[in-house]
């Protein structure tokens, strides 16, 4: 019976990285988490100057912070995703900003290739022995998240909540540690800038149409119902 309650319990331990874990893919959900993000300012990959974040993030509805490796094969897997996320809403107040992490400036400036990062990219470390002293590291310790490496790590910021002064920006914040679930990321994403709501309401305004001899407007209802991956590997280990 005890060995029995071992194996279960050892199973049990293992449930949370199984789960994530599909083929080349580590999704990871999303979820709200204690994690006191401070303010930073780090250089630019594109220029080298400054990038402030309580600045950068300024005017803006929702912002994406995005921890990698540009090593690493799971950043490589969610690089186009956040890509797609940008394109898609940085009209209605979505900005994304990556910090470069255990590697060369160069080698992430070669990753998005020519024409650049679509979005703003900044550099932390430049080197695999900084692993444990990154505040990338840090939050990870925080948030729960017992990968290697961590890439990619993923923190969505709301700057009408954040603090305007001191060192901590704010105490909770939504996490991803891990590859994004597109479907759930993009769903959170429009709740937070208010897409949803909005399209619901045009459309219930579409909807509304004049009832035969009267003089109201009744609301018209509808019968229908309505690829490598050494990063993955290293993932996988505990710190």
């Amino acid at each position: 019976m005890k060995k029995l309650f071992i194996l279960v319990a050892l199973i049990f331990a293992f449930v949370p990285s199984m789960a994530r874990a599909q083929g080349n893919h580590e999704y990871a959900p999303l979820e709200e988490k204690t994690i006191n993000y401070k303010d930073w300012t780090f250089n630019s990959l594109a220029d080298g100057k400054p990038v402030n974040l309580r600045s950068f993030a300024k005017d803006k509805k929702l912002v994406l912070v995005v921890y990698f490796a540009p090593w690493c094969g799971n950043w490589k897997n969610e690089a186009p995703v956040a890509a797609m996320l940008y394109e898609k809403y940085k009209g209605h107040g979505l900005d994304v900003i990556g910090v470069s992490e255990y590697a060369p400036r160069a080698d992430s400036v070669a990753f998005f290739g020519a024409s650049g990062s679509p979005y703003m990219v900044v550099s932390e470390s430049e080197s695999r022995e900084a692993r444990d002293k990154t505040s990338h590291y840090n939050y990870r310790q925080t948030t729960g998240d017992t990968r290697r490496w961590g890439s990619p790590y993923n923190i969505f910021l709301e700057p009408a909540k954040l603090s305007k002064t001191g060192d901590v920006l704010t105490e909770k914040a939504w996490v991803v540690g891990g590859e994004l679930i597109e479907a759930d990321v993009e769903k959170f994403i429009r709740e937070r800038l208010g897409l949803d709501k909005s399209e619901m309401n045009k459309k219930a305004a579409q909807d509304f149409k004049p009832e035969t001899g009267k003089d109201k407007l009744v609301k018209a209802t509808s019968s229908s119902a309505s690829t490598t991956t050494q990063c993955t590997t290293e993932n996988s280990k505990k710190q």
